[in-house]
């Protein structure tokens, strides 16, 4: 699926990487932030204007590397996100798509690898760098960015030390503030999972109300495990009493909106049936009884420059693919 505005045409256990935070041990914090907010904002007008801020690992991938905006430039940014469900077992998968889709910047979750396993030389060999916070079995979350290293900012969110699931983690790309995040699934509900996930949704909104009061061009992308509103699944009836359609976490999504963030797909068709995971199971693929759980929010500051948005349907129709399909916008320059 490509969505675009009607006037539009269309376009076409490792030591992290030397830009990364040092990793933490299993005993400490997630929560940590490296610069402070005037550090982040530094790295952000330097890469805008053009300044080195990073030296080696920048792939080069054959072909046209750029995208066309509407009107004809060649400078168009495109972010993506894409839950993996499994980076080592779907690395094939996962290269093909960025050799063919060719995005600037690509927030994935659920690696399910250790920091150690982190695939991260072949990512770099297919052109781009990476910054990832891992985790075995279950969660983990990456910011790749091809043609500019990622200046990772923080990793973990903030409001708990005692956090230590791998589901935030945050970097400078490209002039833009990107938060990747893998928000928890929640079920059963109600319940302690719930409510670590309402807790975890209310620590991501007080995050967010930071970065917004900052006026800075922020994308917060990745998967929230949230279904919106009813257009966003297929059989709403059917999701009432599951986490990801329950009332408080539809409620804690509306507060993001709410704040001023803009939701990039509904932003630009807001009456389209637009779904970005569909279950391995009772051929939901097959049906297209899907959900949309993947999201990409921009604040004031970028909202303005989104030129069009997707979702890379066929990409999930793969042979061994995950369940989710990668979601992606354009920003003009």
């Amino acid at each position: 699926m490509s969505l675009r505005r009607p006037s539009e045409s269309p376009s076409s256990s490792l030591s992290p990487p030397r830009h990364a935070l040092p990793l933490t041990t299993r005993n400490a914090t997630l929560e940590q932030q490296v610069p402070t907010q005037n550090s982040t904002v530094l790295a952000i007008r330097n890469q805008r204007s053009g300044q080195s801020v990073f030296e080696g690992g920048r792939g080069a991938l054959a072909g046209d590397a750029r995208l066309t905006t509407r009107h004809g430039t060649p400078s168009a940014l495109r972010i993506a996100t894409y839950n993996v469900n499994g980076i080592n077992g779907r690395l094939p998968i996962l290269l093909a798509w960025l050799e063919e889709a060719r995005p600037d910047v690509v927030c994935l979750q659920e690696l399910k690898a250790p920091q150690g396993k982190f695939p991260e030389t072949a990512i770099l060999k297919a052109g781009y760098d990476s910054v990832w916070l891992g985790q075995s079995r279950w969660n983990g979350v990456a910011i790749l960015a091809r043609g500019a290293g990622p200046i990772e900012t923080r990793r973990g969110l903030p409001g708990d030390p005692q956090d230590d699931q791998s589901r935030y983690i945050e970097a400078a790309v490209n002039g833009v503030l990107i938060g990747c995040l893998y928000a928890p699934n929640g079920n059963p509900a109600p319940g302690p999972k719930f409510d670590y996930k309402l807790d975890w949704l209310a620590r991501l909104g007080r995050h967010a109300a930071q970065l917004m009061a900052a006026e800075l061009p922020v994308a917060l992308v990745g998967d929230f495990n949230v279904i919106p509103a009813e257009i966003d699944v297929y059989r709403p009836e059917r999701w009432l009493d599951d986490a990801l359609f329950r009332t408080e976490a539809r409620a804690a999504f509306a507060d993001l909106l709410a704040q001023g963030w803009t939701d990039a797909l509904r932003e630009l068709h807001p009456d389209e049936r637009i779904y970005t995971f569909w279950d391995y199971l009772r051929n939901a693929w097959g049906r297209d009884a899907g959900l949309r759980l993947d999201h990409l929010l921009l604040s004031p500051a970028i909202a303005d420059r989104l030129e069009a948005a997707g979702v890379d349907r066929h990409v999930r129709g793969r042979p061994g693919a995950s369940d989710h399909a990668p979601a992606w916008i354009e920003l003009a320059d």
